[in-house]
């Protein structure tokens, strides 16, 4: 099993960087885990809502027959991070690879969300895109310690 983390943008400030990388090679201990940072569209010379149309462009370029798309969306399911750890699991057993996206500063487009295969929301408060990855990378390392039975969650 593989899991990607496609990310549009990156992170400039470099505060949340290191937990990222960190919880990156705590991953690496279950799955082989690879962050991938596309251009933002917003940079160029677009119409206003053109941007999110040309990330979901290059997001759906990534995907592989075999990844379950999981778009990270304010709208999403709110879960804990035993049925995060159950969705991983479950992911595993079917063979399947892992797909998070993360869209740029407008979210994502409705393309993306509608090819997903879930889409997931981390808090029903507004987090910075930055923060967003560390969050999702620390769950899921702490989903693969769930499904390990490691002492990491409680």
């Amino acid at each position: 099993m593989k899991v990607r983390l496609l990310s549009i943008g990156k992170d400039r400030s470099g505060l949340f960087e290191p937990a990222v990388q960190e919880y990156a090679r705590r991953l690496g201990h279950y799955t082989r885990f690879e962050l991938v940072e596309l251009a933002e569209a917003s940079g160029k010379k677009l119409k206003p809502g053109d941007a999110k149309a040309a990330e979901a462009e290059a997001i759906l370029a990534r995907r592989k027959p075999q990844d379950w798309l999981v778009a990270l969306d304010e709208r999403g399911s709110l879960i804990d991070s035993v049925e995060l750890g159950r969705y991983v699991g479950k992911a595993q057993t079917g063979s399947r690879d892992l797909l998070f996206v993360i869209g740029g500063d407008e979210g994502l487009d409705e393309s993306v969300r509608a090819a997903a295969h879930m889409t997931l929301s981390l808090s029903k408060m507004t987090l910075p895109h930055r923060l967003a990855r560390v969050v999702l990378v620390e769950q899921l390392y702490r989903a693969f310690t769930i499904l390990k039975g490691e002492p990491y969650h409680k």
